[in-house]
C-alpha cells in the first residue's frame, strides 16, 4: 500500500481536530498500520497528547521546516499510541514569519516528508485552526483532507469556508488535494438539532460522510491530560471504539481511492 497523506482540518476552532489526529492514529496502529502524525499547530496538542514533552524536544517540526532538521531524525516515538510523531512547541508560531521569505515556503512539508513516505502507511496533520502557512503547508502535502465537525449550524457556514479553501489549493497548487470524508464527532442523538443536521450533511455531501459517527464522550476528553490518546486510555469507551471503528472505515475507504 502506498503511504497516504491527510490533513484532518477545520477552520473552526474546537472541533475536536487534535482528539481525532491522536485517536486516529492510535485506532490505526491497532488495526496493524504504520502512521506518522504530523503536528503543525504551535501550541503543540497533538504532541502532549501523544505522551511527548513539547517543552523537551531535541528537535520539531519547526526544525523540519526550515530546514535545519529531517524528518527522520526529528521523529519521536508515542509508546502507547504505537505510531511516531513529529512534535511541535511554541516555536512553531515564529515559522509563520520565517518562511514568509523563503523560496517555495508552501511546499516545506511536502518536500520533507518525501524521504519517509516509504516508512508509512499513513500521515495524519493537525492544522491549526486558522488558514495559515502551516497549514498552507499541510494542504500542499496532502492527498486529502479529513474533516472533523460538529451539527451544529455554525459547523456548516465554517465548513463551505473549507471547501473552498481547498478547492483553490486543488486549483492553484496541489492537484492532488480532495475532501476524503466528514467525521461526525461530539455527536449527541439525544438534541434534535444535532439529528438534523447530520441529516443535512448526508442530504448534501452524501458518501464523502463517514458512517461512523463519534459520539461525545467524557473518556476521550480526560485522556491528554494523562498524554494517551482515548482508544488506549480506555479501549472499552463508546468514543475510544468509534475511532477504532473509524479507523477500520478509513482504510476500506482509502482501499478503494484511486
Amino acid at each position: 500500500m502506498t503511504c497516504r497523506i491527510f490533513c484532518i482540518a477545520n477552520q473552526k476552532g474546537g472541533v475536536g481536530k487534535t482528539t481525532t489526529t491522536v485517536n486516529l492514529a492510535a485506532g490505526l496502529a491497532l488495526v496493524g498500520q504504520r502512521v506518522l502524525v504530523v503536528d503543525l499547530d504551535p501550541q503543540g496538542n497533538a504532541t502532549m497528547g501523544s505522551g511527548i514533552d513539547k517543552r523537551a524536544l531535541p528537535a520539531s517540526v519547526y526544525d523540519v521546516l526550515l530546514e535545519s532538521s529531517t524528518v527522520a531524525e526529528a521523529r519521536q516515538r508515542s509508546e502507547k499510541g504505537g505510531y511516531d510523531v513529529l512534535a511541535a512547541n511554541r516555536e512553531l508560531a515564529g515559522a509563520e514569519v520565517e518562511l514568509v521569505a523563503l523560496e517555495q515556503r508552501n511546499l516545506r512539508l511536502r518536500q520533507a516528508l518525501k524521504p519517509v513516505q516509504a516508512d508509512y502507511d499513513f500521515v495524519l496533520i493537525d492544522c491549526p485552526p486558522s488558514l495559515s502557512l502551516l497549514t498552507l503547508n499541510g494542504l500542499c502535502s496532502a492527498h486529502g483532507v479529513l474533516v472533523p465537525m460538529q451539527c451544529e449550524y455554525f459547523a456548516l457556514e465554517g465548513l463551505s469556508d473549507l471547501v473552498n479553501t481547498i478547492k483553490q489549493v486543488h486549483a492553484n497548487l496541489n492537484r492532488e488535494l480532495q475532501v476524503i470524508g466528514l467525521l461526525r464527532v461530539m455527536f449527541d442523538p439525544r438534541i434534535t438539532l444535532q439529528q438534523q443536521v447530520s441529516d443535512q450533511l448526508k442530504a448534501h455531501f452524501g458518501d464523502k460522510v463517514f458512517d461512523t459517527v463519534i459520539p461525545r464522550n467524557v473518556r476521550l476528553a480526560e485522556a491528554p491530560s494523562y498524554g494517551q490518546a482515548g482508544v488506549v486510555f480506555d479501549p472499552q469507551s463508546k468514543g475510544a471504539q468509534a475511532y477504532v471503528a473509524f479507523a477500520r472505515e478509513l482504510v476500506e475507504r482509502v482501499a478503494k481511492l484511486k
